[in-house]
């Protein structure tokens, strides 16, 4: 979780990270406290035997032992259920991470789309361009060329002319 975490972008990442970071530093004050609890339990234990071995009376022996293992049950179970939420929390923050790098899949599998649609319409955009440059020079010849007729023309009716009108 903590390399996914690392591969997204910084704005993500940073809050994803941080949240990591808080949630081990509360499994690891867990662990210590479990830890801190089971040793104390067990030396607390074994003191009290030693205590009250000397002890004569056994029933208050064993309600006060009694209460001491229902004390310490009841912080076991207290810190269990820490660790549960924990762990639930932290599968919570990796589903919501999973989530998030599909969404960022698939709008990345979109840009990449939009991307190569982009390019055809550049490439059409190039071939339209050249198809109208190479008609306007069709044009521009053909209109030289209907000029150069006319031209043509006006001479050869203006020289008729002149050889019929001199005669």
């Amino acid at each position: 979780m903590d390399l996914e975490a690392r591969s997204l972008q910084p704005n993500v990442k940073a809050v994803l990270l941080a949240k990591l970071r808080e949630y081990k530093s509360d499994l690891n004050n867990l662990k210590s406290e479990h830890k801190r609890l089971a040793s104390t339990n067990s030396n607390q234990a074994a003191r009290d035997d030693l205590l009250e071995s000397g002890m004569a009376d056994a029933m208050s022996v064993s309600a006060n032992q009694r209460g001491r293992l229902m004390m310490s049950t009841e912080r076991l179970n207290e810190s269990s259920d820490r660790i549960k939420e924990s762990r639930r929390t932290m599968l919570e923050t990796e589903e919501l991470g999973v989530s998030i790098l599909q969404d960022l899949h698939q709008q990345r599998q979109s840009l990449l789309h939009a991307n190569d649609t982009l390019h055809g319409v550049d490439d059409n955009i190039s071939k339209s361009k050249k198809i109208l440059t190479n008609m306007s020079r069709r044009m521009s010849r053909n209109k030289w060329i209907i000029s150069s007729i006319i031209v043509v023309l006006v001479v050869a009716i203006a020289l008729i002319l002149y050889f019929k009108l001199s005669k």
